[in-house]
């Protein structure tokens, strides 16, 4: 049986979607904190459970009966480890064989600046140790993220500015890293391996932000700016600077440090890398950024 952890969440959710199309529904365990939001897909057949990562008691009962599970990054940064601790924990005491987790690309290069770096890497080294095979999947960022939260406000102000200056990445559809995952669970082979997944080109923001201008005809300046001018940026936009362990409801879930360390890492060229394991794996090309924004593109302001 399949385990999809956090699966309310935007991965999660397409990942089970994915599965429950591809595996008999009963060999489908849905773990969430709000399991309500998953009453359509116990409805059509899958095991929806109650987890809760920050309490131990509840994850034992919630992954009985799993072998395999997807094990999907919670979002508190500087604190998830413990999170992701306890759930791999549970998860092979009651028998779960293998774990395929959700990380990030150059989280095993020595010297990357990106604080997100240190939960991943934790998190694998715990994984190695847990008893369980493992798979790591290794995401760039998110072509989404460029798509749906970087380009509305340019297009907007006309301005972006970024401390990634001249680093090149190769932006990777959420679509694509969910669909590996999800054939990840359901083939063999996977076990023990590491997988950076990119899309097909690799991109500097300058020039995906000429991509957004030339879909939008509006005009976009990127403005580079070192690493303060970048934190001083997301204090002009209320971002805490660093992320806190109290969980306050409506609170924003990231800090700025995170962020700006991220742009770091990819002007220090950390995410310079360009791979087809999207295409071994899946069957299928990976999704290019240009197909991505034209399906943003009519959620940006006219």
């Amino acid at each position: 049986m399949i385990i999809v952890s956090g699966a309310s969440g935007a991965f999660g959710r397409q990942a089970a979607e994915l599965l429950i199309e591809a595996v008999d529904p009963d060999q489908l365990i849905l773990t969430s904190r709000t399991p309500q939001k998953l009453i359509d897909l116990a409805e059509r057949g899958a095991q929806v459970r109650y987890a809760d990562f920050d309490d131990p008691s509840s994850l034992e009962t919630a992954f009985a009966g799993g072998t395999r599970m997807l094990l999907i990054s919670t979002a508190r940064v500087g604190s998830r480890v413990g999170q992701h601790i306890n759930a791999m924990t549970a998860a092979v005491k009651v028998g779960v064989r293998h774990i395929a987790y959700t990380s990030l690309l150059g989280v095993a290069k020595d010297g990357n600046p990106a604080i997100v770096k240190r939960d991943h890497l934790a998190t694998e080294q715990a994984l190695e140790l847990c008893g369980a095979a493992w798979t790591f999947l290794r995401d760039s960022q998110y072509a989404e993220a460029i798509a749906g939260a970087m380009a509305p406000g340019a297009v907007a102000t006309g301005r972006l500015p970024d401390n990634s200056t001249g680093g090149r990445i190769a932006f990777v559809s959420r679509d694509d890293c969910v669909a590996v995952a999800a054939a990840v669970l359901r083939q063999e082979g996977h076990e023990n391996k590491a997988y950076d997944l990119t899309g097909p080109e690799i991109w500097t923001v300058e020039r995906a932000m000429a991509l957004v201008s030339e879909l939008s005809g509006k005009p976009i300046i990127v403005e580079p700016v070192d690493d303060e001018g970048m934190f001083r940026h997301f204090d002009s936009l209320g971002i805490p600077r660093h992320a806190s362990d109290e969980v306050i409801p409506g609170a924003i879930p990231w800090c700025s440090e995170d962020m700006v360390t991220f742009g770091q890492s990819i002007r220090e060229g950390y995410f310079d890398s360009q791979t087809d394991h999207v295409e071994r794996i899946t069957g299928r090309p990976a999704k290019g950024l240009r197909e991505v924004m034209m399906a943003f593109k009519d959620s940006w302001p006219a």
